[in-house]
């Protein structure tokens, strides 16, 4: 047999006004209710219960031990209820439950960690959801529109769909200090095509090569950090991001290879919207928000 609740959300609203205000009378000028309403709320409260929750000391009423507990339990109740009611008001007017932003491994996510503080505020319980792509899983995030907002590297973004600049990523080679060819002052890429290239994997259901994947040693690793720790150890080279190694390259850890012509690949990246016709309010404010925030640099 289903369980049916002995007491009601507004019995403990009662409560948690009550001892907010410091007794029956402040609280029924606090809940325009009469006194002894309130008197009677409580006292059936703690009837159906049996627990005794408030003790009154001359003109104010003050929580027992069990009625300190009750009342903390209370409030996360009460707040989840509030949280669900204007979720599904949200909802009712258009604003999204879920924002996905899929944001392609190269760009620089101090912007959007900036554009999410400044978001949170006003984001009326939407959860965010944050989708690291790699290469053609960012195509493939934009035309499946798997996401509301996509960041993506220029040449990856597909005919029909515009992309909004944001900013550029500089790809450099290195290697770690260990690694034979930290000790060449300059190569070409088909020198470097000879040695074990570390690659990140590419997200999309249909991987595909690029121009950089020229080696055909590989090792293929889920993201740079796990690269740059195989770098660590004197094995291969990696094209990676500068902004994320420059602290590693200046204290020697990892070394950039000089390649005339090619030591370092400029990206441009873009935020997509792939389906502009139902993007939520919450996705066009945050839309908003990030492209301030590179406006700001």
């Amino acid at each position: 047999m289903p369980y049916r609740p002995k007491s009601t959300m507004e019995q403990w609203r009662i409560l948690q006004a009550v001892v907010d205000a410091g007794g029956y009378a402040q609280a029924a000028d606090l809940l325009n209710k009469s006194q002894s309403s309130l008197n009677h709320a409580v006292a059936k409260l703690q009837y159906q219960l049996g627990v005794e929750l408030l003790e009154v000391k001359g003109r104010k009423a003050f929580l027992t031990p069990a009625g300190e507990v009750m009342l903390r339990r209370s409030r996360l109740l009460t707040q989840q209820i509030e949280d669900l009611e204007l979720l599904a008001s949200n909802i009712n007017v258009g604003w999204e439950p879920e924002i996905r932003i899929a944001v392609e491994l190269i760009y620089p996510k101090k912007y959007l960690y900036q554009a999410l503080a400044k978001f949170h505020p006003v984001s009326r319980g939407s959860r965010i959801q944050i989708i690291d792509t790699v290469i053609t899983g960012s195509t493939e995030m934009i035309i499946e529109h798997k996401a509301d907002l996509v960041i993506a590297a220029s040449p990856s973004v597909p005919k029909g769909y515009i992309g909004e600049p944001l900013t550029v990523t500089q790809m450099v080679p290195v290697v770690g200090q260990a690694h034979v060819l930290a000790q060449h002052p300059e190569l070409d890429l088909n020198e470097l095509s000879q040695h074990l290239q570390i690659v990140i994997r590419d997200t999309a259901s249909k991987p595909k090569d690029v121009g950089w994947l020229r080696a055909e040693q590989r090792w293929t690793v889920n993201n740079f950090f796990e690269a740059i720790d195989i770098l660590k150890s004197g094995i291969g080279f990696c094209w990676l991001p500068e902004f994320l190694i420059d602290d590693l390259v200046k204290t020697g850890v990892l070394v950039c290879l000089s390649i005339p012509l090619s030591s370092a690949r400029v990206v441009p990246l873009a935020l997509i919207t792939p389906k502009e016709e139902t993007l939520g309010p919450g996705s066009r404010q945050l839309r908003e928000l990030l492209l301030a925030e590179h406006k700001n640099y």
